[in-house]
């Protein structure tokens, strides 16, 4: 099972953040929600970007690419093996800082991998 990160993390269950957040804990994968808004996702509170957490294997970005800069130093300090770019979040800029970090950047839907068994 992999340790997931959700930058973007919501508690509204019409955002796919949310609905991401759900189908990873079915899945049997721990996540940590990260976000600007307060509450919290499949009994998972939402925390605001600032504590670094070193065991993450992936993060599944819910941000569009104009508000991504403020989190880039946390998710290389992070250090993931995989950054997931949701359709809509597509950044070049940030893919070439994950490349040069050695983080693999995956242009892909969360909500597909799982369903399909990929993620």
């Amino acid at each position: 099972m992999k340790n997931t990160l959700i930058i973007g993390a919501t508690p509204n269950p019409a955002r796919y953040a949310y609905l991401a957040a759900k189908m990873l804990t079915e899945k049997g994968h721990s996540i940590v929600n990260v976000g600007i808004k307060s509450g919290e996702v499949a009994g998972i509170p939402i925390e605001k970007p600032g504590e670094i957490h070193t065991d993450i294997d992936t993060i599944t970005l819910y941000v569009g690419p104009h508000l991504q800069t403020e989190y880039f130093d946390y998710i290389l300090k992070t250090k993931p093996k995989r950054v997931i770019f949701n359709p809509g979040t597509e950044n070049d800029e940030l893919e070439s800082l994950l490349k040069e970090h050695h983080i693999e950047a995956v242009e892909a839907c969360t909500l597909v991998l799982l369903s399909t068994g990929q993620y």
